[in-house]
């Protein structure tokens, strides 16, 4: 696949920039370079060669580096929690920068080519391999390709010597011996163009003209690694043969491998497997990336139905090449800093009644070794990209003008200190694939990997005695370099077009701009709640290291204490019954649930909460589910308590300001428009109402019913929270001890609330009659792509709990079957998915699901071969091989999220109140392990009929 990069930046609003984040087809890196003096100037590490044998920073010693004769680089961490796991990464140094222009998308096209035969694996056979071996094609076997690198990932259910020894053996196989073979190549054309097909969106699109604009001229606007569409369909087997030759060799080759092993066994496999490996034939060469034009004030205005207005003022200059040092990293520290005041300053504004954007965020970037960019980004309302301007070009020249405050410098210190704080008190229980990422990530960067310990060790060093005044200095450094150059994304025609913007930005820059306010000096109102409850009953399940407390007011916790990940717990408050308690014939207000938590408390605003609690980790999100309204948070041992006072706070007193409702109502006025751009946007705005017969609590609102919406109805909905029983459940680094005062000194302590004295309405929510033709629905997007579905009824879990796992199972097979039909065999998309759900709360209600993104023109085909499959399901048990390879990965999963503190929260809420969700937890591992192929056939004759088969297509707009 293509890698994605994480957003920038996290905004309030429920709309993400578009354009600028997690679209578009690369991987970010999103380092905070500084001009921090005392910086080794231009170094660059020799082939093989570590960043600590130039760079005054020492290394993770948990870590072990290690070179070959070859030049091939391994980086290993022995990780013994979770017990018998393990990541492997292999990163080739090499992207579709690096393609000639006759190579354009082989990059990518190889990396697909590395599950399609090579000489030790038979076409077909790497992904079956891995199935028996307990790993799932995509979720654990997986690999990207970006601009500068392509990473082939594998995550180890297991640590054993034949699953060890395997999986080396295959990034071997990956590494020096593919075959290539012309009709593999011409196979996988289908898949590839599938994948382009998908990601050409208006956000991808997007992404490109800004690229284009703020790169001018430079090698990045030519070599996206999707790709060009005639090289993919044209390009022979020998040339994607040349590229392999020339960039897949051992000194741009990093191994990484993070888990439950022995370090020298596994640096003895790798110097096995790896050390002979030579590459006969010219070194492919690291491309001129092109130079930085010199250019001023400029502005591009670029229209793109199916976005939302968003701007972008960036600076452009040079990237920076110095070495890892010390002196460099305590300049990132002081610039990050810097930009986290601009960005609290960014979220006040657009926190204010009437606020000029949506949301906004300032960072610093760099393009790949191509440059380095500044850039402050914000999410306009419909018709008011000047106000969202004039915003943001006010705050950055307030920010050089009258520089950075010592007290909003004192509180960003507060609170990344506690971040660091809290890395340090869980690095000991990181997860194997974090532990690689982290290593993979500084590699790539030519940054020493260095631990959780040594990075608060710098941070303290670099704040200390630190002034405001230095920080401002460090921005106004920051805010260098060509510009600035004003991006602004519309989805309409800009009257006036980059004029207009021009004369709008120097029309703001006429207007003073004063020194920001001091901040006033609050504290935290909700330390008390009266009388600490008292616990009412206690019970053991000893079985599932758990205990049921309730208090005398009815109140219920569940505590599971835990040493999955040191410092982490993880809190849910389930109040009410969710949507059982809603109308179905309402539109649910659901989409505006954010607007609770960002409207505050009675006695604070949600951005001076933030600031008072600042040094402390907390969390506050409200989901509605199906069964309860729930608010959850993750914190860590010391501030339990504190977590515990903000959840209190919000079910007692919550302000229900109009304001963060106004902002997400104003960013949903475009998001139809947004999802109509394309096939999957809309099915994804349809498809739960859909399956839900139409029930308003699961429909998607009309724009209309957007505009329309008040907060006193969604206050409405939400009015359980005030009065109906709660449920808390604390699973992670705390002991039941700790929990149960924690939950006595606030919901303990609340008025009694009435216990459930009948239960909630759970019948009555229909899946879909199968229609006698797919229902359709269109699109505004390219005429090439469309989405087919199919799904066939089931029923709910506890109608027969064992039924649903072998359901299951057969839901894993029937995604075998699709992948090796349509996308091994026919080559006709990228990813085929299946679905299923059998629902712990709605009688009758569960459901299977196939679908595929393919041309219009093969949608006839696909609903035919579904059926194909589903008709020979019912009549045929399944090969013994087949059923393992789809049990294998499904029991693995299972077990790896048995040691996570996120399992537990989810599986065991509601427990108390529904016993047979114990009875749930304790089979559901017992119960796949006994799935037959029998069962795997009865279950497909009860669900996969022709007769329920309910279809959707979603095709172009004629």
């Amino acid at each position: 696949m293509i890698g994605s990069p994480r957003a920038a930046l996290a905004l309030i609003v429920a709309i993400a920039l578009a354009g600028f984040s997690g679209v578009a087809p690369l991987k970010a890196q999103t380092a905070l370079p500084s001009g921090a003096a005392g910086s080794p100037a231009q170094a660059s590490l020799e082939p093989g060669q570590w960043p600590q044998a130039i760079a005054d920073v020492a290394p993770d010693p948990e870590v072990r580096f290690g070179t070959l004769p070859n030049g091939m680089r391994y980086a290993l961490r022995r990780q013994t929690i979770p017990e018998g796991q393990a990541a492997l990464r292999l990163r080739i140094d090499a992207g579709s920068l690096m393609e000639t222009d006759d190579q354009q998308g082989l990059a990518h096209f190889l990396e697909h080519m590395a599950f399609n035969g090579s000489e030790a694996v038979p076409e077909g056979e790497m992904i079956k391999i891995l199935e028996r071996l307990g790993l799932a094609f995509g979720a654990d076997t997986n690999a990207s390709t970006g601009f500068d690198e392509t990473i082939y990932k594998l995550d180890l259910p297991r640590t054993d010597a034949e699953t060890v020894s395997t999986s080396l053996m295959l990034l071997r196989e990956t590494a020096m011996s593919l075959l290539i073979a012309q009709d593999a190549v011409d196979r996988e054309r289908g898949i590839v163009l599938s994948e382009e097909r998908a990601r050409d969106t208006p956000p991808y699109r997007l992404y490109k003209s800004r690229l284009a604009f703020l790169l001018r001229d430079q090698r990045l606007n030519d070599r996206y690694p999707i790709g060009d569409v005639e090289v993919l369909r044209t390009a022979p087997a020998s040339a994607i043969r040349d590229f392999y030759q020339a960039y897949y060799r051992p000194e741009r080759t990093l191994l990484v491998a993070a888990g439950d092993f022995d370090l020298d066994a596994m640096e003895a496999q790798i110097v096995e497997a790896f050390g002979g490996w030579t590459v006969e034939g010219p070194a492919g060469v690291d491309p001129d990336l092109g130079q930085i034009p010199t250019r001023g004030l400029e502005a591009r205005v670029a229209v793109e139905p199916g976005v939302q207005a968003a701007l972008q003022m960036a600076w452009v200059r040079t990237p920076d090449e110095r070495a890892d040092s010390l002196a460099r990293r305590r300049g990132e520290v002081v610039e990050q800093l810097g930009f986290s005041v601009l960005n609290r300053r960014l979220s006040a504004l657009a926190r204010a009644s009437d606020p000029p954007f949506l949301g906004a965020g300032a960072f610093v970037n760099d393009e790949f070794g191509a440059a380095e960019t500044t850039s402050i980004l914000a999410n306009a309302q419909e018709g008011r990209w000047r106000e969202a301007l004039s915003a943001i070009e006010a705050e950055q020249r307030r920010l050089l003008q009258h520089g950075v405050r010592q007290d909003e410098l004192d509180r960003e210190i507060a609170e990344y200190r506690a971040r660091l704080q809290a890395n340090v008190a869980g690095a000991a229980t990181r997860r194997p694939s974090a532990l690689a990422q982290q290593i993979l990530g500084a590699t790539a960067e030519d940054m020493v990997v260095t631990s959780p310990a040594q990075d608060l060790a710098l941070f303290e060093a670099a704040v200390d005695g630190l002034e405001a005044s230095a920080v401002s200095r460090a921005l106004a450094e920051a805010f260098q370099g060509q510009g600035p150059l004003i991006f602004l994304a519309s989805p309409t025609p800009v009257e006036g077009g980059e004029a207009a913007v021009i004369a709008a930005y120097e029309a703001s820059r006429a207007n003073p701009v004063s020194p920001p306010e001091a901040l006033v000096q609050l504290e935290w109102p909700y330390a008390s709640f009266g009388a600490p409850g008292k616990v009412a009953e206690t019970l053991e399940v000893a079985d599932l290291d758990t205990v049921f407390i309730r208090f005398e007011n009815g109140v219920r916790l569940t505590v599971k204490p835990t040493r999955f990940q040191d410092d982490e717990i993880l809190v849910s408050v389930n109040v009410g019954d969710g949507l059982q308690s809603l109308p179905a014939d309402a539109q649910s207000l659901a989409w505006a649930a954010q607007a609770f938590a960002e409207g505050g408390l009675g006695q604070i605003t949600a951005e001076d909460m933030e600031r008072v609690l600042a040094s402390r980790v907390y969390g506050l999100r409200l989901q509605v589910s199906d069964e309860a309204f729930t608010l959850s948070g993750e914190t860590r041992p010391e501030d339990l308590d504190i977590q515990m006072q903000v959840m209190g706070a919000y079910l007692t007193d919550p302000a229900w300001r109009g304001e963060a409702f106004a902002r997400i109502q104003a960013a949903g006025a475009t998001i139809h428009e947004q999802y109509e751009a394309t096939a999957n946007g809309v099915l994804s705005r349809d498809l739960a109402g859909l399956l839900h017969a139409g029930d308003r609590r699961w429909t998607f609102p009309s724009k209309a019913e957007i505009a329309d919406a008040r907060l006193e109805d969604l206050r409405g909905q939400l009015a359980p929270l005030g009065n109906a029983p709660i449920e808390v459940v604390i699973v992670g680094d705390t002991t039941v001890e700790k929990a149960t005062e924690a939950v006595a000194q606030t919901l303990g302590a609340l008025p009694a609330r009435a216990e459930r004295t009948s239960a909630a309405q759970t019948s009555g929510v229909a899946f879909p009659a199968a229609p006698p033709a797919p229902l359709r629905r269109t699109h505004k997007g390219r005429d090439d792509q469309s989405i087919g579905y199919v799904a066939w009824p089931s029923t709910d879990f506890f109608a027969d709990p064992q039924a649903a796992r072998e359901a299951a199972v057969l839901g894993e097979i029937l995604r075998l079957r699709l992948t090796e039909e349509l996308r091994e065999s026919q080559g006709a998309t990228y990813s085929p998915s299946v679905n299923y759900n059998h629902s712990y709360v709605w009688e009758g209600w569960g459901y299977m699901s196939a679908s595929v993104e393919i041309p219009p023109a093969g949608l006839d085909a696909f609903f035919a071969d579904v059926a194909k499959i589903a008709a020979d399901l019912r009549t045929t048990p399944v090969e013994a091989d087949e059923l393992e390879r789809a049990r294998q990965p499904r029991l693995e999963r299972i077990a790896r999220a048995r040691v996570t503190n996120g399992y537990w929260l989810s599986e065991l809420s509601g427990g108390q109140a529904d016993p047979r969700r114990l009875d749930a937890i304790r089979a559901v591992i017992p119960g796949t392990e006994r799935v037959t192929a029998e069962d795997v056939q009865r279950a497909a004759e009860r669900i996969l009929r022709p007769d329920t088969a309910w279809k959707i297509e979603v095709v172009p707009e004629e």
